[in-house]
């Protein structure tokens, strides 16, 4: 390589070595500089690796190419093609072992000198070395040497001779190669195929040439300019790359007539290009007078069927270091590792990072490939964020059956956790709204029913101008206090709230006596209070300071009750009107707000924004008047919407107004579980068909199917057609006759005047499991199961073979259609099928169609084959 830039090459099998071949040969060492000091005369190449210089040969002048010998022993050795052609072995280190000792120094000398290009040795047969010469008219270009031949006069000749005069040593010249090939060319590179011992590929002047060893007098080739630098790709036999100028030419060998794949030529000739050894169709470029690399990764996309597909390439470039690169060298063992030289022998260490490409799994799983490796996000023992996503709440409800009990709607809040206030408010209105609806129908169909899940807003304003207040007395107290008389309408908001139950009755005793059963003590104490009977709020503090679970400070809220007073300038109203703001508790400090304030004006109370929203609806039901009310019930409906509070749907309804505050839900939380559940239950036809209900209802069916909770799907699908008529589906799928082409299904399900029901042709429960084996259209037979051999129509039970495990198929304990065991299932692409109990059988210990002579691989073509629902999964 003398007058040429230097170039570069690893160690085979010595993975901290390399070679810099220049004018000489200089061997390196690398060691790792992470934990220790730079030694002394060693060269930084990275921040983590520096490289000592362990010998130098310059015993080979006029070098043109290097290669290094691949097998294990001798570790050394190199090949060096030089400028008058021949081919010397040496040597960077003394070789103990005698067995090899003789080969250093020998040398390969053709017929005639001109330049060695390129060498290679082979991969299968360590001893066989190909050099690539120059053009000469009357010899052979490329030349096979055997370094381990016995030098015997009939097979190779040979000859000593003695070096010049200032020489002592004797060398063996080999002057007859093992083949010769490519007469009157030129070869410019080379390379063996690793598939073969005995084929070689060579760029030729003007054309791309394979040589088979077993008959030398032919050659497969194909014309091409791009003829320099040809490397095989190690992962992928097949495929081969060489350059011309600054065009990279991508050839597969068994379409050889043309490139495969031609990439972007730059602007730059081209010095070098190299596989990486560690990566698949990852391929390496430079340029000349050019310090950045450039990476094509060739991905293909597999098809079902196992075809190779146009490559996709991925480009890019990469900046080892400031300067020109002469040369560069992947690491033959170190991942993406690479080594690079500059034209003033500055080394680099570099390697190069993969694109992380990140997966964020249904079941809230991280992972990321990195070149060869998979990395798996793994949580903090003390990280419970994991816990407060939402997508795991959703997948612990949908498995403990969330928001499908129809009949107890109020439990589906215990089914969620029962840790969300808000969903608690939620199922509980939707539980009163279905109770009252249906009380309603019985009583007056058609009349009031649709108002009730129209929610308290529309009640309110149907009520306007109706209602008149009188003063009614304390219970406990000598005093009266203005309350608005409670019409038809806001008896019917109170219940909704929850605070009385139906019927004619207005007693909040019961909802009082489920409150302390609760332990809800100070909410008790409040509502009793809002209903004017002071003395059971003065009971049920007490009660709840003497409970294993109470507050004693209730007892001095109690004590302060009993103190209270109606005179405007007594000093208890000072001391409570301006202490009550420190109480933690909000319903003990609405009990003094509303002590403490002036007769119509409440807003202590219907304004503490951490009091339920229903208490205070109820609340504004009792005292307001209809004006007030109204405005109170729009101001409180918007900001229950802007806030996307849950709670709100008491106010809205499933009306469009509550798909506007479950929008706002929906976009703070990414709960689309819940809004679908809650505009099911009972919203009225154009609420369901709006797009933004049909889009959270969608995205859940789709969540459900991504979690593989495919029997969860189905539900919910039962579920909404139960509740929403409209979306159930029409049939998608019919199996039809090969001869008249009606629907099998159909006409068995048409004809119950004759006492053939579907369950006739075996397609479900019936005891009797009587066989039909033709159309019921036209009388021919059905097709017969690949396995059993019995025209499709019989039940799998009374086929031969059939056992009590083909049905353990149980989807629920509602009447079923057909048993899955006995569907006809087919493959598409070869059209052979059966039952498919029989089939499922089938493919848990085979591949292949189980027609004879059929190669299909059936089960294969279905990704989703082999999965199974994660609900049947045990953790």
């Amino acid at each position: 390589m003398s007058g040429t830039k230097p170039d570069i090459l690893w160690a085979p099998h010595q993975v901290d070595r390399f070679v810099v071949c220049d004018s000489e040969l200089s061997l390196y060492h690398v060691e790792s500089t992470v934990n220790s000091e730079l030694k002394a005369g060693s060269l930084r190449l990275s921040e983590d690796s520096a490289a000592t210089l362990l010998s130098i040969n310059s015993d080979t002048p006029y070098m043109k190419c290097v290669a290094w010998y691949l097998n294990y022993d001798p570790e050394c050795l190199l090949a060096v093609g030089q400028a008058n052609g021949r081919v010397v072995l040496t040597s960077l280190g003394q070789d103990h072992n005698s067995k090899f000792k003789d080969l250093i120094g020998k040398e390969f000398v053709p017929k005639h000198a001109r330049q060695c290009n390129t060498l290679a040795w082979n991969p299968l047969d360590s001893n066989w070395l190909a050099a690539g010469l120059d053009k000469h008219r009357a010899d052979f270009s490329v030349l096979i040497w055997d370094i381990c031949s016995k030098y015997t006069p009939d097979i190779v000749p040979m000859e000593k001779v003695r070096l010049s005069a200032g020489e002592t040593e004797t060398t063996l010249l080999v002057t007859k190669p093992l083949y010769e090939l490519g007469q009157n060319d030129a070869c410019l590179s080379l390379c063996w195929l690793p598939r073969d011992q005995k084929l070689l590929l060579a760029g030729m002047h003007r054309n791309l040439a394979i040589f088979d060893l077993r008959n030398t007098s032919q050659k497969m080739f194909v014309n091409t300019k791009a003829v320099q630098g040809v490397t095989v790709d190690p992962y992928f036999h097949d495929r081969v790359a060489s350059f011309y100028e600054g065009q990279v030419a991508i050839w597969d060998l068994r379409k050889f007539e043309k490139p495969v794949l031609t990439l972007t030529e730059q602007p730059k000739p081209l010095t070098k290009v190299a596989w990486c050894p560690t990566r698949t169709g990852l391929l390496a470029t430079l340029t000349r007078d050019s310090n950045i690399i450039r990476l094509y990764d060739m991905q293909h996309t597999p098809t079902p069927i196992g075809d190779e597909t146009e490559p996709t390439i991925i480009e890019r470039s990469v900046q080892p270091c400031d300067n020109y690169i002469a040369s560069f060298a992947w690491h033959p063992t170190s991942q993406n590792r690479m080594i690079v030289v500059t034209p003033n022998r500055t080394m680099s260490d570099f390697t190069v990072f993969e694109r992380i490409s990140l997966a964020w799994s249904p079941i809230t799983s991280l992972m990321w490939a990195c070149g060869r490796h998979l990395y798996e996000c793994a949580e903090e023992e003390n990280d419970n964020s994991l816990e407060k996503d939402i997508a795991t709440k959703m997948r612990l409800r949908a498995l403990s059956r969330y928001g499908l009990d129809t009949e107890q709607v109020w439990r589906n809040h215990i089914l969620a956790g029962n840790e969300d206030p808000q969903l608690k408010s939620l199922w509980y209105t939707l539980h009163f709204m279905k109770q009252y609806t249906e009380d309603m129908d019985q009583k007056s169909p058609g009349n009031k029913g649709s108002l009730v899940y129209a929610g308290i807003k529309s009640i309110v304003k149907s009520s306007l101008g109706m209602v008149e207040s009188n003063k009614h007395n304390w219970s406990g107290l000598d005093k009266q206090t203005d309350i608005q008389n409670l019409n038809e309408e806001r008896i019917l908001a109170l219940q909704l709230c929850g605070w009385i139950k139906k019927g004619s009755d207005v007693d909040v005793g019961p909802f009082l006596n489920s409150l302390v059963q609760e332990g809800e003590w100070e909410r008790a104490a409040a509502v009793a209070l809002f209903n004017l009977d002071i003395r059971r709020a003065i009971q049920i503090l007490n009660e709840g300071a003497s409970s294993e679970k109470g507050d004693l400070n209730l007892n001095v809220v109690a004590m302060a009750l009993s103190g209270y007073t109606d005179e405007k300038n007594s000093l208890w109203r000072e001391m409570c009107s301006t202490l009550r703001l420190q109480l933690n508790n909000p319903y003990l400090c609405v009990m003094f707000a509303f002590l403490t304030s002036e007769t119509g004006s409440y807003d202590g109370v219907l304004y503490e924004n951490k009091v339920a929203v229903r208490d205070r609806v109820a609340f504004a039901c009792k005292f307001l008047s209809d004006t007030q009310l109204n405005r109170y019930i729009e101001k409180l409906t918007n900001e229950m919407k802007e806030a996307g509070n849950l709670e709100g749907i008491l106010l809205t309804g499933l009306t469009k107004d509550g798909v506007d505050l479950m929008e706002s839900y929906v976009d703070r939380t990414g709960d689309v579980q819940t809004a679908s559940y809650c505009m099911l239950q009972g919203s009225p036809l154009d609420v369901l068909k709006d797009e933004r209900v049909q889009y959270w209802i969608e995205n859940y069916r789709n969540l459900l199917d991504a979690w593989r909770f495919w029997h969860k799907r189905a539900e919910f699908d039962i579920h909404r057609s139960k509740l929403d008529p409209s979306s159930r589906p029409l049939a998608q799928v019919f199996v039809s006759c090969n001869f008249c082409g009606k629907s099998i299904s159909y006409s068995c399900s048409s004809v119950p005047h004759q006492g053939r029901g579907f369950s006739q042709y075996g397609v479900s429960g019936s005891p009797t499991k009587s066989k039909v084996t033709s159309c019921p259209g036209c009388r021919k037979p059905l097709p017969r199961c690949a396995l059993c051999l019995i025209n499709m129509g019989t039940p799998v039970s009374s086929c031969p073979g059939g056992s009590k495990s083909d049905e353990k198929v149980d989807l629920s304990k509602d009447k079923k259609l057909a048993q899955f065991n006995n569907w006809f299932t087919w493959c598409h692409n070869c059209r052979h099928g059966g039952h498919a109990g029989h089939m499922l059988s089938w493919f848990r210990d085979h591949a292949e169609c189980p027609v004879s002579a059929c190669t299909c691989k059936c089960m294969q073509l279905d990704t989703t084959g082999n999965l199974v629902p994660a609900e049947t999964v045990q953790p």
